[in-house]
């Protein structure tokens, strides 16, 4: 399967940053960064360029400058004009450093931005990752409902007409969050963390049968909406089936896989009389407590002489 790729505009990252425009060779929506690396090019500066990745975007610091500074005019002037050959997306300057006249020109004689901050090098850097790594992460979309409970991110899942969006406006009226309803747009943020939000033209309209549309938001307040959430557990809903077994213990975690990670997940029959939100606020600090090392159903069975201390089953 072909690999999708993503992109994010320079203007997104002038804006969010609040960078310095020195020059733009074009609109700034029409520059694409596609790669969520960054590059220092001190080695490009002496002259290396094997390796050199020209689809990043290239920082230049203090470390960059005080080189620069070093070498004669003319040096510095063949050096410069050398390196914006190549086709980078952007050339930032850090630490507000005055733009040597030779730089200005040779990014506006080869069509390359050239961008200025105040920010530090690694401040600078901090702010592009955390923006890059979310906006160029891989992603899907998934059919049901992202609530954040008591800071826990769920994922509601069921077929249509279990019962997602009722339980979530009920999860609303006991002080909870919707971010999502009918639409989840999961990312993957790094190799431990996913990230859930809605698409912007549907984000907190709610579909309620019987009722229609709503606009979440405008009907409960900003309090009960988020624009992201981490996800931190699945919560799959079903019908009750008479048939199946169900899980009363709790002792065996269970997992599903999206985008390469294991989610925590457990699955809640739905059934007439049954409370869903208190459940599921049940399930959120449960998952907590997990996290943090405890399991409920592992210390009864201690207590019952069960299993060991170390989980494993006690011979009868």
């Amino acid at each position: 399967m072909e690999k999708t790729s993503y992109s994010i505009t320079l203007e997104k990252l002038i804006k969010d940053i609040k960078l310095e425009i020195m020059h733009l060779p074009k609109d700034a929506k029409e520059i694409l960064i596609t790669t969520n690396e960054l590059n220092r090019p001190g080695l490009q500066l002496g002259g290396f360029y094997g390796g050199f990745d020209e689809d990043r975007l290239q920082l230049f610091g203090l470390s960059e400058f005080a080189f620069m500074e070093s070498l004669p005019p003319e040096r510095l002037k063949a050096t410069i004009e050398e390196f914006f050959t190549h086709s980078m997306p952007a050339v930032l300057i850090t630490n507000n450093k005055e733009v040597p006249e030779c730089m200005f020109q040779a990014a506006k004689e080869k069509g390359v931005a050239l961008l200025r901050t105040k920010l530090s090098t690694s401040e600078l850097i901090s702010s592009l990752i955390s923006i890059l790594n979310v906006e160029l992460a891989p992603r899907i979309t998934r059919h049901g409902v992202l609530v954040e409970v008591y800071g826990e991110g769920i994922l509601l899942m069921g077929e249509s007409g279990v019962g997602k969006s009722e339980t979530a406006i009920e999860l609303i009226k006991r002080g909870h969050r919707i971010i999502a309803d009918d639409a989840v747009e999961i990312r993957r943020v790094s190799d431990r963390t996913l990230v859930g939000t809605s698409p912007d033209n549907i984000r907190h309209f709610m579909e309620l049968r019987g009722v229609g549309i709503i606009n979440a938001r405008r009907i409960f307040g900003m309090g009960a909406v988020k624009v992201s959430e981490k996800l931190d557990i699945v919560v799959q809903l079903e019908t009750w089936n008479q048939s199946k077994v169900y899980d009363r213990m709790g002792i065996e975690s269970e997992y599903i896989n999206i985008l390469g990670l294991d989610i925590p997940s457990v699955t809640i029959p739905v059934k007439p009389g049954r409370n869903l939100a208190v459940i599921i606020e049940v399930a959120a600090m449960n998952n907590r407590q997990k996290k943090l090392g405890y399991n409920a159903a592992q210390e009864l069975l201690e207590n019952l002489g069960m299993i060991s201390q170390s989980g494993n089953t006690l011979a009868e």
